[in-house]
């Protein structure tokens, strides 16, 4: 269960850096054993699970499961971009700048 003083702090966040938030502190020296052991290694095959049940919603042209699964999908990138953060690698508006800046490059017809 969230505390309710986490909440509160997080009501004013727009979702997805409540997600990072959320990320952050279960990755904390208080946060969840499970989630604080976690390895780029241990984490492979959860990503892998995650990417065919998107697939696999979107195969049953399910909108509800797509968007459940999506959101799973992004919890597990966000893990992955919490654990580089951790190492002095990078963090996840990292890795949105360069997705950003990608899009931007590859469609010059848009932007």
């Amino acid at each position: 269960m969230i505390e309710e003083s986490f909440g509160e702090r997080l009501s004013g966040l727009p979702a997805f850096e409540k997600l990072v938030s959320i990320m952050e502190t279960l990755r904390s020296e208080n946060g969840c054993p499970w989630d604080k052991e976690q390895t780029r290694d241990s984490l492979k095959s959860y990503l892998i699970e995650e990417a065919y049940e998107v697939l696999e919603a979107i195969d049953e042209d399910s909108p509800g499961e797509i968007k459940s699964e999506l959101g799973d999908l992004l919890f597990q990138i966000i893990f992955h971009a919490q654990i580089a953060k951790e190492q002095g690698e990078f963090d996840i508006w990292a890795v949105l700048a360069v997705i950003t800046d990608k899009m931007i490059r590859r469609h010059p017809h848009v932007f």
